[in-house]
């Protein structure tokens, strides 16, 4: 599917005074940024107000995965309740950290990725999960390249990196098992093979979108 009906088909029965929120989950390395990031654009470029919010800041330096309650209290709950969000996480304050997350009123979409935006303690106030399916082995690969590349890391010291995350990152998705919830699963690998330039490679589980 082109990235634009995704998106038409996510706003289509938008509620009239909140944002649509749509959270995007999968494995680190996954597809999960690209996937958001391609979401949020795409919404931005068809005159939407869209947002995009990664669990990352939220977690900085609080915990990997112990932070829904704070999503929930300072995100989530005000924004579907129409109001803005102008929020500095408490790690923020303590380390000094500039900034803040922001959901400015007329947001339409609310795009929140990471791993555990779709986890089961935030899906009540979740309008759609999507799940970027990747293999284990082959996001495990990719993380180590960009790594390396980005943080100038050499293969040894990113993959103790990326196997301590995985600690704790496996027990969770095991336990939690997104994707069961998942109206739409987003290949997250070969995409430049198996789609063309703006598409995405979309299974549909959701009548509400496929209709």
């Amino acid at each position: 599917m082109p990235v634009r009906d995704v998106v038409a088909a996510l706003l289509l029965r938008r509620p009239p005074n909140r944002p649509v929120v749509v959270a995007v989950d999968g494995r680190s390395a996954g597809g999960k940024s690209t996937t958001a990031g391609a979401l949020h654009t795409a919404a931005n470029d068809a005159g939407e107000r869209a947002v995009l919010l990664h669990t990352d800041d939220v977690a900085w330096r609080q915990a990997r995965f112990d932070w829904d309650y704070l999503l929930v209290d300072h995100v989530l709950a005000p924004s579907r309740s129409g109001d803005a969000v102008r929020w500095r996480p408490p790690a923020w304050i303590e380390h000094g950290r500039d900034g803040a997350i922001e959901v400015p009123l007329g947001t339409t979409l609310l795009v929140l990725e990471g791993v555990g935006a779709a986890r089961r303690s935030l899906a009540p106030l979740l309008d759609f999960a999507v799940w970027v399916q990747s293999d284990t082995d082959v996001s495990y690969e990719r993380g180590i390249v960009r790594d390396c590349a980005l943080f100038g890391r050499t293969r040894a010291v990113a993959e103790a990196a990326t196997d301590e995350w995985m600690t704790e990152e496996l027990p969770h998705l095991t336990a939690d098992r997104p994707w069961e919830r998942a109206e739409l699963v987003v290949a997250g690998t070969d995409i430049a093979v198996t789609g063309g330039a703006g598409d995405l490679v979309v299974a549909v589980r959701s009548r509400l979108l496929a209709n």
